[in-house]
């Protein structure tokens, strides 16, 4: 029920933002696919992750523009001259989008943090959107109640494999058992609501989620800090290496952030992740 009422208050405030982007997006043009790099003459091929999760993506339902990374989608769509029909959705996992080869998608976007590593196998837009990775656990867990990194020391730890989440464990808190390895964040979660793990590593805004809906019990510990000064995580969309399309899908990010649209769009599907405290 609380789930279902966080949605609803979501799609709600959200309305607003999809009517206001759709009035200011540029005019739709007929696209020449063929001769501009596209999957798919004609269309917008996305992708996002199977399954894909609140609040980056309402129900599972990518098509429906609801959730912020679904928002940004089409927002993104719009700049670049598509109508929403014309959009297909694909699913990749993780790891796949980020692998070197061919693509199924023209872009693809699932909280792919921009990287050196990765860059060297896809490419990726200018950054949509800006995170902290944040340690959360459950009232009952052994981690209750650290208050500092040297607290998760000898504690068992995990994320998805493959994120900056994990990284950020094996990089700044450094457990004395490694970090644990998950093939999803639900795999993650489900580990600490057994007690396998003591706690595990997400982004902000999913820690906000988890713990407030999703976790009996749940309690954020605190943000990790940004290395070395560093602003947080930037997610950008990945498209296949030395695609004809990263200038474009940059340019429509770019005039989506000037505009303010991408402040807004996150305003509406992400209020509330805003402050947690930083451990130290």
């Amino acid at each position: 029920m609380r789930s279902t009422l966080i949605r609803t208050i979501a799609a709600v405030g959200a309305a607003a933002i999809v009517i206001s982007l759709a009035a200011c997006a540029p005019a739709a043009t007929p696209v020449d696919s063929a001769a501009t790099g596209y999957v798919t003459d004609g269309k917008l091929t996305i992708a996002t992750g199977e399954p894909a999760y609140y609040p980056w993506v309402i129900d599972d339902k990518p098509e429906s523009g609801d959730g912020f990374e679904s928002a940004i989608a089409y927002a993104v769509a719009a700049q670049l001259g598509f109508d929403k029909k014309d959009v297909v959705w694909v699913r990749t996992t993780f790891d796949e989008a980020i692998a070197p080869g061919p693509k199924t998608f023209d872009f693809n976007l699932q909280q792919f943090s921009i990287t050196d590593e990765r860059k060297a196998n896809v490419d990726f837009s200018t950054a949509y959107y800006e995170t902290t990775q944040v340690v959360i656990t459950t009232e009952t867990s052994k981690a209750a109640g650290a208050t500092s990194i040297a607290d998760l020391k000898d504690l068992l730890i995990g994320a998805q494999t493959g994120t900056t989440s994990f990284d950020a464990i094996e990089q700044q808190i450094k457990p004395t058992a490694g970090a644990q390895v998950f093939n999803t964040n639900d795999d993650a979660k489900l580990a600490l609501e057994s007690g396998t793990v003591d706690a595990i590593v997400v982004d902000l805004p999913t820690a906000f989620y988890l713990t407030g809906v999703e976790l009996t019990g749940g309690l954020i510990i605190g943000q990790l800090p940004k290395p070395d000064g560093k602003s947080g995580d930037e997610f950008g969309l990945v498209l296949a290496k030395d695609s004809p399309l990263t200038s474009k899908v940059s340019a429509a990010v770019d005039a989506l952030r000037d505009s303010g649209d991408l402040q807004k769009i996150a305003d509406a599907w992400l209020a509330g992740a805003a402050n947690a405290p930083v451990l130290k």
